[in-house]
């Protein structure tokens, strides 16, 4: 279980509306900006653990990033797996793995896989069976 989690990005502006058209589609806005660090979801605490909190920060002297750096996303649904993919391309990412099942992880595990800006492999997965 992830409580919060940081991606290094080397330009904010691209990062901005690649991170805002992807995670708007799970329903996690953003909820703050500063110079260096863009800022979504919501941070836990006592009366709220099950919050996640993503902090997207700036580090100019990034060069491009591995495909080794791999963040995964929890989708509500196949739909929410399709509709990330497609914003996600439609906002600078690129493609690293169509909208698919991945049956060698287990039976329904249907995903894609993004490239963002910087190159983060980025995924958005849904566990579940279709309904």
């Amino acid at each position: 279980m992830i409580d919060h989690f940081s991606i290094a990005v080397s330009d904010l502006p691209p990062a901005r509306q690649f991170y805002d058209a992807v995670l708007t589609t799970l329903g996690i806005a953003r909820v703050g900006e500063t110079a260096t660090a863009l800022l979504y979801g919501a941070r836990a605490d006592a009366d709220h653990p099950e919050r996640i909190y993503t902090a997207i920060l700036l580090d100019p002297n990034l060069r491009h990033a591995s495909t080794r750096r791999h963040w995964a996303f929890k989708a509500p649904s196949r739909a929410s797996v399709d509709a990330f993919h497609a914003a996600g391309l439609a906002a600078g990412g690129a493609d690293d793995g169509a909208p698919g099942l991945r049956p060698h992880y287990h039976p329904a595990y249907y995903a894609a896989f993004l490239l963002d800006p910087d190159g983060n492999r980025i995924e958005i997965v849904c566990h579940r069976r279709p309904s």
